[in-house]
């Protein structure tokens, strides 16, 4: 497991091309599998995010203020001349606001803590960059039938993890790139979003 700690996407972007010369350095295809996190912000469960800043250390203060921040929120819908009585609100965080991504980050933070313990239990060799509220897989192999069965299966377990948080991948979004030296005409076999999507 290899990862990159609070770096823009630039970075991100520089330390995919290092990984896919590393691949070919080796004689290896370079696999990757993107994936987006769906409306992370709208559902970000409040009393678990308060329970993550407790655990990543935060001072009770900080706990606290998010604490006021977001719990007990409400919300009105109007439509027309229509108002909706209030309703309350404990997931989500506003896209606007200006913690939004903080509070987010910390979220998400457990899940590819999670993640990585288990790859690397199960043995799984891939690599994972993540930012925002996307994720990256890169896998390196001879064999792209090797490479399809790693994504596949982190792919699955990085669903699975996220559904336990009360997210979402969005599958129509993922993306699949092969990136290879070989000579010649070059034809992955696919691995689409339909043989991907697959429950435990």
């Amino acid at each position: 497991m290899e990862g990159l700690k609070q770096r823009s996407t630039l970075d991100i972007g520089i330390a995919l091309t290092h990984f896919i010369q590393s691949g070919w350095t080796r004689n290896n295809t370079t696999s990757t599998l993107v994936f987006d996190i769906t409306q992370s912000f709208s559902f970000l469960n409040h009393q678990l995010l308060l329970l993550i800043l407790k655990k990543a250390g935060c001072h009770s203060k900080v706990v606290q203020f998010f604490s006021n921040y977001l719990v007990g929120r409400k919300t009105q819908y109007s439509w027309n001349n229509f108002s909706s009585q209030f309703f309350n609100v404990d997931i989500g965080v506003g896209q606007s606001l200006v913690f939004s991504p903080i509070l987010s980050a910390f979220y998400i933070l457990p899940v590819f803590h999670i993640l990585e313990k288990c790859l690397k239990f199960l043995k799984i060799p891939v690599s994972i960059l993540s930012f925002v509220d996307n994720g990256l897989f890169i896998v390196w192999n001879k064999s792209l039938t090797v490479s399809n069965s790693i994504l596949f299966c982190s792919y699955n377990i990085v669903f699975f993890i996220l559904g336990k948080f009360g997210l979402i991948l969005g599958h129509s979004k993922i993306e699949v790139f092969y990136f290879s030296r070989a000579q010649g005409v070059f034809n992955p076999l696919l691995l689409t979003y339909q043989t991907l999507v697959a429950r435990f």
